[in-house]
C-alpha cells in the first residue's frame, strides 16, 4: 500500500469526495477490496479501470464499478447498502455464504469501513453506541474487519456534536481488536499500529498542535520524524 514518507498539510478539511480519492490513490494495483456501507462506498468512483481492483460486495458479488444513475441503475444490481452499482466486465455472482466465506478466509486485501470510535491501537467500534435498546447492526464488519489483510477506516475526525472518535480506547462495544491500520478522515490521514502511537501522515485544515490540544491522551508523531 502506498506509504507516503513525508508529512504533509493543507489549510482546509477534505471533502468526502476528495478523502475516497486520496483511498482509491492509496489500494494497491490487483487489489481485492470490501466498501463498507456509507462514506467508503464512494471509493468505487475514483478507482481507475487501470489499476484492475476488484470490488467484492457482501451480498455476493465481485467486480462491480462506481455507482449507477440514470439509465444505468438496475434495481437488482446492488451492493450491500443497497446502492445501485455498475457491472464491470468479468463480474461474478455467488451465495451469501460464498462471500463470507472469501471475507472470513482471508480473501480481501483491504477493506474500508465507517466507524463511530477508534482506539490508538486500531480496535474498532462500528456496530453499536452501546444505547439501551438500540437494535443490533453489526452485519458483516466483524467478519470483514478480522478477515480483510488491511482494515482502513474512513470518517469524520469528530462527531456532530465536536466529540473526538480517536481514543486512546474505545468506550462503545467493539467490532474487532487491533485491527484498524488506517484512519482516513476529513482532518487526517492517520497510521496505526500495537504501541499505540499515532503516526500522522497528512493534516487537513487542522494543526499538529490543535489536534494533540483535542486528543490529549493519544501520542502523536509526523510520519518521517
Amino acid at each position: 500500500m502506498s506509504e507516503m514518507s513525508e508529512f504533509r498539510s493543507t489549510d482546509a478539511p477534505l471533502t468526502q469526495d476528495e478523502l475516497a480519492q486520496v483511498i482509491a490513490e492509496d489500494i494497491q494495483p490487483g487489489s481485492f477490496v470490501n466498501l463498507g456501507i456509507g462514506q467508503p462506498t464512494t471509493v468505487s468512483n475514483y478507482l481507475s479501470p487501470e489499476k484492475k481492483v476488484t470490488l467484492h460486495t457482501e451480498n455476493g458479488m465481485l467486480g462491480f464499478g462506481p455507482q449507477a444513475t440514470g439509465d444505468q441503475i438496475d434495481g437488482d444490481l446492488i451492493n450491500a447498502g443497497k446502492i445501485p452499482v455498475t457491472e464491470l466486465p468479468g463480474a461474478s455472482y455467488f451465495h451469501h455464504a460464498d462471500s463470507f466465506a472469501m471475507m472470513r478466509g482471508g480473501h480481501l486485501d483491504v477493506c474500508v469501513l465507517g466507524a463511530y470510535q477508534v482506539s490508538a491501537q486500531g480496535d474498532l467500534a462500528n456496530w453499536s453506541t452501546g444505547k439501551p435498546g438500540a437494535i443490533p447492526a453489526v452485519g458483516g464488519a466483524m467478519d470483514l474487519a478480522i478477515g480483510a489483510k488491511d482494515t482502513y477506516v474512513m470518517m469524520d475526525l469528530f462527531t456532530k456534536k465536536g466529540d473526538v472518535k480517536l481514543l486512546p480506547e474505545c468506550t462503545f462495544p467493539l467490532t474487532g481488536v487491533g485491527c484498524v491500520s488506517r484512519i482516513y478522515s476529513d482532518r487526517a490521514v492517520l497510521l496505526l499500529d500495537s504501541s499505540g502511537i499515532v503516526k500522522v501522515r497528512e493534516l487537513h485544515g487542522i494543526t499538529l498542535e490543535e489536534l494533540r490540544e483535542a486528543h490529549p491522551e493519544v501520542t502523536f508523531e509526523t510520519v518521517g520524524a
